[in-house]
């Protein structure tokens, strides 16, 4: 039993051949019959070779992790001499223009870490951890960068989609949903092994389709066949075994092949279902005064999905997926009955979806309770290092509550903002506790005393610069889904005259930001697209002090010059 996982036959199956559906595999058959070509008829400006700036910036940003089957660490590279830096990025782009890839690069070691709570003798309980070559990120990085910067530039990429994106979210897509006081259904999907049955070629022909052409889609081509791994459990390795489709776990190019593959599912569903991504964690929800109306449309949209996901090598879990009925409805009213291949989707009172619960009043209630165990739990590292005799100075627990408290407050506080203050005040009695740990003040000294000494925000307060500063960085990204969010007149009728209603989250802001007199601030769209991760940013700058030797110039001159320049 100790042993068991080192079987990782169950895990290569996954993604094997045969693991897809008699019907799929017909499709794949014929598809594939048709080879990949990626040949490049002119020069692409994102073919070029990689610049040593963009190496020494790709290792600079490394982690320290464990190393691949080769033993080369992150350590060992940054270490590198000028010479030995420049052989290597001379390797990569040999790599990169003759259009090969080391077969040691297509190698993993699977660490098996046990799930929570499953049978340690099935090998499938066990969630892996591939190790992979360094050397092999490294240049990954550099590919990613230049893929992503093409994918966003095209516009290949959904807006819908949120996952691992600059400036996108998907925490507001149900906070504008009770306006009305409407039904909303919801229905959050599960995608069974959705990295391991990525389909391959899938991933190829739709890089062929956004028009990628040369070294580019080659790299990636090679990089994704031939793919094997073994199982190390101490000192004992398995056989090697063959990943036939999938995207490589634990690979820099993983997430952004598989947005590339799941792109298009999203353009498949009525107009009247909204839909949301963050990489594999989709959902889907239709809203309607007629609950018979939104079961049809969303049945409809279910097929659709299913139907996409059945030409496409992807499956659905029905057992796994979730529905959620929202509604502020006092009457009674049955549940939806939403199918999948016959099976019908499980209807829940509230959802966890990234990390933030939603209950189906959408009061929030549940998610504040849990936040506040959690952070009720955290708060005993703090007591701990807090001691009278010895321990840490109130700087290092400041710290320390930012990075392990304050930080899981703050995450979502945009969502579950909405909800009752009296519900809100539950955290800051955690908020409060923590300051008088750190600062090491009487219970009984007041608040405002905490918030001063500590130089730190009532939660209320910090909730509205976290949304302000959340608004204004949708802002600054073009067609970004919270910026074209409107409400409409009618509405905002509704809401003066109901004035016990909690306003949608950019209302929220808008009404802040009119309070605070920075409601006609302009926010500049970023520009990390205008700038091509292949080519070395030109700057211009004015030099004072060009002229002037440090070690036989006096400071005061150099201020002289300084405050000429300044006021210039």
């Amino acid at each position: 039993m100790a042993l068991a996982p080192i079987n990782q036959k169950p895990n290569a199956q996954v993604s094997a051949h045969d693991s897809y559906s008699s019907d799929f595999r017909t499709i794949k058959n014929r598809a594939e019959r048709t080879p990949s070509r990626f040949t490049a008829r002119s020069a692409l400006p994102y073919n070029i070779e990689f610049r040593m700036f963009k190496f020494q910036k790709v290792l600079s940003l490394a982690h320290d992790i464990s190393p691949g089957p080769d033993g080369i660490t992150y350590n060992m590279l940054r270490h590198l001499n000028t010479t030995s830096i420049s052989h290597l990025l001379f390797l990569f782009n040999r790599i990169w223009t003759e259009q090969k890839c080391p077969s040691q690069w297509h190698e993993a070691t699977v660490i098996p870490i046990l799930k929570p709570g499953k049978d340690p003798s099935n090998p499938l309980h066990y969630r892996p951890i591939a190790l992979t070559s360094c050397l092999c990120k490294t240049l990954e990085r550099m590919v990613n960068a230049r893929l992503v910067f093409e994918l966003e530039k095209q516009g290949c990429i959904s807006p819908l989609q949120s996952g691992f994106r600059r400036g996108r979210s998907t925490f507001d897509n149900l906070l504008l949903l009770f306006v009305r006081r409407n039904h909303l259904v919801s229905i959050f999907f599960d995608i069974e092994k959705a990295y391991d049955r990525t389909w391959r070629y899938g991933i190829l022909l739709a890089l062929f389709n956004f028009g990628f052409r040369g070294n580019l889609p080659i790299f990636l081509k090679n990089f994704l066949s031939y793919r094997t791994f073994r199982v190390r459990m101490g000192n004992f390795y398995s056989n090697h075994f063959i990943q036939s489709e999938g995207v490589p776990q634990g690979s820099v190019l993983s997430v952004t092949l598989f947005i590339v593959h799941l792109s298009q599912i999203l353009h498949h569903l009525p107009s009247s279902v909204h839909g949301n991504l963050y990489v594999d964690d989709l959902q889907i929800s239709c809203q309607g005064s007629n609950m018979d109306l939104i079961e049809r449309q969303l049945q409809n949209a279910v097929n659709k999905l299913v139907a996409w996901c059945n030409n496409n090598g992807h499956a659905i879990s029905p057992e796994r997926s979730r529905c959620v009925h929202f509604c502020r409805k006092r009457s009674i009213h049955l549940d939806p009955v939403i199918h999948i291949n016959n099976v019908a989707i499980p209807v829940v009172d509230d959802i966890r979806f990234l990390i933030v619960i939603f209950d189906r009043k959408l009061t929030f209630l549940p998610h504040i309770l849990h936040l506040r165990k959690k952070c009720e739990r955290s708060l005993n590292i703090q007591k701990v290092l807090s001691r009278t005799s010895w321990g840490a100075d109130r700087t290092s627990l400041l710290r320390i509550y930012q990075a392990v408290i304050l930080s899981r407050i703050d995450y979502g506080c945009m969502v579950y903002g909405s909800a009752r203050p009296t519900v809100l005040r539950r955290l800051d009695t955690i908020h409060h506790s923590a300051l008088r740990i750190c600062s090491g003040a009487f219970r009984t000294s007041p608040v405002e005393s905490l918030y001063i000494t500590c130089h730190q925000l009532p939660l209320d307060l910090r909730r509205q610069k976290v949304s302000a500063l959340y608004f204004f960085r949708a802002q600054s990204v073009p067609k970004h889904p919270i910026s074209q969010l409107k409400l409409p007149h009618s509405l905002r009728r509704l809401y003066a005259a109901r004035t016990c209603h909690i306003l949608p989250f950019c209302e929220r802001v808008k009404m802040l930001l009119h309070d605070s007199d920075l409601n006609n601030v302009s926010v500049q769209f970023s520009d990390f697209i205008t700038f091509p991760p292949w080519e070395i940013p030109q700057f211009s700058f004015l030099n004072p002090f060009l002229g002037f030797d440090k070690s036989s110039t006096a400071p005061v001159t150099f201020q002289q010059l300084f405050h000429h320049h300044r006021y210039q």
